[in-house]
């Protein structure tokens, strides 16, 4: 599975911003699909999940500003990050599970300046 995500950029504090991603390649069925980030000095997190279902999964420190969703037809998901905080500054990495295991996109910076 290849992924290519987009949409990451500079965001005043408060601001919105939404970050797509998008699956291709050979592959049958796609499980969760999610969102993690890495900060600068810091270990990636988990930001937000889905299930092929529609269930989702939220980090504490996104929860009520973040919503993660999925386009099972493009093979698409998006993260909409609202009332952006410096503190959610980092590379966002989409992730994908498929039966034959994981594959992460590339990374899109997200940048709120304090």
């Amino acid at each position: 599975v290849q992924l290519q995500a987009s949409g990451g950029g500079l965001v005043q504090p408060g601001g919105s911003l939404r970050v797509s991603c998008a699956a291709s390649g050979g592959f049958f069925r796609i499980n969760d699909m999610g969102w993690y980030r890495q900060a600068p000095g810091k270990q990636r997190e988990l930001v937000a999940t889905i299930t092929s279902g529609g269930s989702t999964n939220y980090a504490d420190s996104v929860k009520g500003r973040f919503t993660i969703s999925r386009d099972n037809t493009k093979k698409m998901v998006y993260l909409q990050m609202n009332s952006l905080k410096p503190e959610d500054t980092a590379v966002y990495y989409c992730n994908v599970k498929t039966i034959s295991g994981e594959s992460w996109g590339q990374g899109t910076q997200v940048t709120s300046p304090a």
